[in-house]
């Protein structure tokens, strides 16, 4: 996600309500308390820093929970600037509900237990009498927060792989169209070469012989069947030829069909035109290297574009994906990749990963071309 204005960022609809509940604390506080109003806006400032971080500088796992700990402090220093209570523990109920959008439930409940257990002391250390019951009013709003939260969570990953799932079956269909496309062609070039051929190089045969009469051999009937039977025997062995060079598998449908539901990175496609692919196993390897990049540069980067380039090499299919994500941790090769390394080589090839200087992920590999699993197009 690219960085945001604030205005922009605090009027998305999931967030304005927040910002409302945030804008009605803060006005609350200066009655509950004699603290310097100067020194609660700022504090109330750094919650809401924290609370739109990821809107207003980017999307950043590494620097996600930075956020909710600024959001923690600043939301424990009202209570605290606070000593009355007041709506000043409402801030935790919406820092529960980001928590569980991004946690675990089980780490979340542990967090909220920790905020409410700093709450209860801080609310004791005031010499607030209802200390123990405010912290059980607001621990129930957390509860309910954090519940809607995990569900809308969870709903979206369901969607999400829903869709993943969706696009998949999709690319695949691609891929099988076209290659029961290929082959019903291969079968009617077969057809029309074995029978209709045949029959007329018969044909032919049949109105030499009957040129070679005396009484026959300067009818101009029988010249123009023959020269109609040569240019028939010729347009059909055309026909054959263009029937066998029109197979090959629609690689580009099929990708961009896989990176449709995603919503970053986007696929850019750099496929050597003269490339004609019919070998539907490669094909099917091709597309699953790219669906885990795809899902590598999503998940693990952060990245906002990925390059796929397919080219014809000196008798071999070079592949090369670049992302302009950034790395948070050096390379290692988990089950994505070790899956990947695993299907190229089952294919026949090889396949390399490295990371760029500036943290981004390159892939190059490079499959055996047989004559029948490729071939260049006529210019």
């Amino acid at each position: 996600m690219s960085p945001s204005s604030p205005l922009r960022a605090m009027l998305q609809p999931l967030n304005l309500p927040a910002v409302l509940s945030w804008l009605g604390v803060g006005l609350s506080l200066p009655y509950d308390s004699g603290t310097p109003q100067p020194l609660v806006w700022a504090v109330m400032g750094a919650f809401l820093i924290g609370f739109l971080g990821d809107e207003l500088f980017g999307v950043q796992r590494a620097r996600r929970g930075a956020w909710f700990w600024l959001q923690a402090v600043a939301a424990l220093g009202i209570c605290y600037l606070a000593s009355r209570g007041g709506a000043a523990p409402a801030l935790l109920v919406i820092l529960v509900a980001q928590l569980a959008m991004h946690y675990p439930l089980r780490l979340t409940i542990v967090l909220t237990a920790l905020l409410d257990l700093a709450l209860y002391l801080i609310l004791l250390d005031s010499g607030h009498r209802g200390a123990l019951i405010i912290t059980l009013c607001f621990v129930g709003f957390q509860g309910f927060a954090m519940l809607v939260a995990h569900y809308a969570r969870s709903a979206e990953q369901a969607r999400d792989r829903l869709a993943l799932v969706n696009a998949d079956l999709l690319a695949t269909r691609a891929l099988l169209a076209d290659s029961a496309r290929d082959a019903e062609r291969l079968r009617m070039a077969r057809e029309l070469h074995d029978v209709a051929g045949h029959k007329l190089t018969a044909m032919m045969l049949n109105l030499r012989a009957l040129a070679a009469e005396p009484d026959l051999a300067q009818r101009h009937e029988v010249q123009v069947a023959q020269q109609l039977a040569g240019e028939l025997l010729g347009d059909i062995r055309a026909v054959v030829q263009a029937l066998r060079d029109a197979r090959g598998l629609d690689l580009a449908t099929a990708l961009r069909a896989l990176a449709a539901p995603l919503p970053r990175p986007a696929l850019t496609l750099a496929l050597d035109e003269r490339l004609h692919l019919t070998d539907p196993a490669l094909a099917e390897t091709l597309l699953r290297v790219v669906q885990e990049a795809l899902t590598n540069a999503a998940r693990h980067a952060d990245a906002a574009q990925l390059r796929v380039t397919l080219r014809r090499d000196t008798g071999a299919l070079d592949l090369r994906i670049d992302d302009d994500g950034r790395a948070h941790a050096p390379l290692r090769e988990g089950n994505g990749l070790s899956g990947m390394r695993e299907r190229v080589a089952a294919a026949g090839g090889e396949v390399d990963f490295s990371l760029s200087p500036e943290g981004s992920m390159r892939i190059h590999a490079r499959f055996p071309l047989h004559p029948s699993s490729a071939a260049a197009r006529p210019a």
